[in-house]
């Protein structure tokens, strides 16, 4: 443009708009500098966005599935003391462990990853997260339980401080302030932050959980917050599979990081969690219950941590079996199933809003 002509406000909008154009070519997951903006287009990580429409399309809240049935339960005489012991101790964990991957997620995860359609599903997964910790919150107010008793159970019961201690020790070196992924050793930090919250409190220490909840749903019991689990089990099969597409970007991008040593050093992370995982499975049945042992978990925990690894490149360490196939099924239930044959509520989002 010739520099003694003014340019019209046209002119320098069409400027301005050709300097924010990004070459899809330039996106990057990590360490990439053009994040004033989320600047979706051109997606380049078309997986991010596919995770983020099924997320939306997943949505739901707790308070619109009925907790009668429950209570009834609750104040009866139809839990023995063991059942009750599961259904706490699993309250206990998840109402502190989801708002350990909220923290983690906005605190941390967001900051250091660069790219708009990954930032716009951790978005979503974050406010998921509140979701889920809304749920426990639910669920204790509607049975009337001690809210000190649940919400301590992370200082107070062994079992869940490990597992609670074990993600921390993987989120404090990212806080920092000058932390950066610039560096080959952060970026390797980073990279394990991911596999941690990810692949082991959401794709190990969440599923030992669900499975004891979701058996109780499939004897007609506590169906209220069996209704809830499934829903969460949900968003969390979403949770895991973009994050071990995160983690596989960011492996492909940046080959460096995953060498031999590091490798083994999740290997040596994911070893610990299972042992840790199993304990708390033998804390939470310390005598077993109708199709549950803590031997079967033993079991289900090798199982699953198996496939975790696999979707990652990394061999399998067990080779166990899966005693619980019924957690298959679970899974490919329709939400709309659940929601429009089993909800006798009304949707009523909508009707508490106030505009006055």
């Amino acid at each position: 443009m010739n520099p003694h002509i003014i340019p019209t406000p046209d002119q320098e909008n069409s400027a301005e708009r050709s300097n924010l154009r990004i070459d899809v070519r330039e996106k990057r997951l990590i360490n990439c500098h053009q994040v004033d903006v989320n600047q979706l287009m051109p997606l380049k990580y078309k997986w991010a966005w596919e995770h983020y429409l099924n997320g939306c399309a997943n949505h739901w809240m707790p308070t619109e599935v009925p907790m009668h049935k429950d209570i009834e339960t609750w104040r009866s005489s139809k839990l023995s003391s063991d059942e009750r012991l599961v259904i706490m101790r699993n309250l206990g964990f998840f109402a502190t462990a989801e708002s350990l991957v909220g923290n983690n997620l906005v605190l941390a995860i967001f900051r250091h990853v660069t790219n708009a359609e990954c930032r716009q599903y951790l978005l979503r997964q974050a406010f998921e997260e509140a979701i889920h910790t809304h749920t426990f919150l639910y669920v204790v107010e509607s049975l009337g339980l001690d809210e000190r008793e649940i919400f301590n159970m992370y200082r107070e019961i062994p079992s869940i401080a490990e597992k609670d201690a074990f993600e921390m020790r993987l989120t404090k070196s990212i806080l920092d302030p000058d932390f950066s992924t610039e560096t080959t050793e952060g970026a390797q930090t980073f990279l394990r932050n991911l596999i941690g919250y990810y692949l082991i409190m959401e794709g190990v220490f969440f599923y030992t959980g669900f499975v004891m909840v979701l058996s109780f749903h499939r004897r007609n019991l506590m169906t209220g917050i069996g209704e809830q689990f499934q829903y969460i089990l949900r968003d969390e099969t979403i949770h895991l599979n973009f994050g071990i597409d995160l983690i596989n970007g960011i492996r492909h991008e940046n080959p460096e990081l995953w060498t031999e040593a590091f490798q083994q050093s999740i290997l040596e992370d994911v070893r610990q969690a299972v042992e840790l995982e199993i304990a708390y499975a033998e804390d939470c049945l310390p005598r077993g219950l109708l199709g549950l042992s803590g031997e079967l978990f033993r079991e289900y925990v090798q199982f699953i941590a198996d496939r975790r690894l696999e979707r990652i490149g990394l061999s399998a360490q067990y080779r166990s079996s899966n005693p619980f196939p019924w957690m298959s099924e679970t899974m490919d239930l329709t939400k709309e199933k659940n929601f429009f044959e089993t909800r006798v509520t009304e949707y009523q989002t909508s009707g508490t809003l106030n505009w006055d």
